[in-house]
C-alpha cells in the first residue's frame, strides 16, 4: 500500500554502506530525508548523491538526517561511492541503504511496475521526528532532483509546524507568509505584531514570524 501524507512510516532493519541500520533508532529525534535510486553506477544519481553530500551542512542545521537507497548490495555501493567522490569532488558523508532484497523498496512502494518493474523509482520522502510522512516527490529516472527545493520545503514544514502560517508560492526562508484561514483577521493582528495585510478576507499576509 502506498504511503500517504500523515502516515507513520514503517520501521526496517537493513544493511547499508555504514553497517546495518535500524531506521527508527538511526533517525532518533531528527527529521529524515530518505531518497531512492534506480541502481548503483547510474549517471543522474551519481550527481545527486554528490550534491546531497555538499549540502549536508544545510541539512544538519535543520536537524535533518539524509539517507539514500539503491537496490544493489554493500560491495557495489563501495565501488560507486569511490566514483561519486572522484567525479563530484566531495566525500560521501551519509549512508546508502543496500536494498538488494527490495524489502525497503516494497515497504515504501518505491517500485512502479508501469514505469519499470526492475528498479526503484526516484522518490524523496521527508519524515518528521514523530516518524510521520510529511512530503513525497517521485521523479522519472531522466530528471535530476532539486535538493534546494527539498530544503525549502523542510524550512516551510518546520516554520508552519510552530506558527499559525502557511507559505505561498515560491516562498523562501525570510519571505512573507500566509495567515491560516482558521484565524480571524482581528485575532491575527494581535497574534502577529509585525503586521497583517488583508489582500482579500481569505488571503492575509504577514512577515515571517520567526525572523
Amino acid at each position: 500500500m502506498a504511503l500517504r501524507l500523515g502516515d507513520t512510516v514503517p520501521n526496517f532493519s537493513q544493511a547499508s554502506s555504514e553497517g546495518t541500520i535500524d531506521f527508527y533508532d538511526w533517525a532518533g529525534d531528527s527529521w529524515v530525508v530518505l531518497f531512492s535510486h534506480p541502481a548503483d553506477y547510474t549517471p543522474v544519481c551519481t550527481t545527486e548523491l554528490g550534491v546531497v553530500a555538499k549540502l549536508k551542512p544545510e541539512f544538519d542545521k535543520r536537524n535533518v538526517k539524509v539517507i539514500a537507497l539503491s537496490v544493489d548490495d554493500e560491495e557495489s555501493h563501495k565501488g560507486w561511492i569511490g566514483d561519486i567522490e572522484e567525479t563530484q569532488s566531495t566525500q560521501l558523508n551519509y549512508p546508502i541503504l543496500a536494498d538488494a532484497d527490495k524489502k525497503v523498496s516494497d515497504l515504501y512502494d518505491m517500485i512502479h511496475p508501469n514505469a519499470n518493474a526492475k528498479v526503484t523509482v526516484r522518490t524523496v520522502f521527508v519524515i518528521d521526528p514523530a516518524k510521520k510522512l510529511r512530503l513525497s516527490f517521485t521523479y522519472p529516472p531522466s530528471t535530476g532532483r532539486n535538493f534546494d527545493e527539498i530544503l525549502r520545503v523542510i524550512d516551510s514544514l518546520q516554520l508552519t509546524d510552530n506558527y499559525s502560517v502557511a507559505t505561498p508560492a515560491d516562498w523562501k526562508d525570510g519571505g512573507d507568509c500566509v495567515v491560516v484561514p482558521s484565524i480571524p483577521t482581528e485575532e491575527a493582528r494581535q497574534k502577529f505584531p509585525k503586521g497583517v495585510t488583508e489582500v482579500k478576507p481569505y488571503l492575509r499576509m504577514t512577515p515571517q514570524p520567526n525572523k
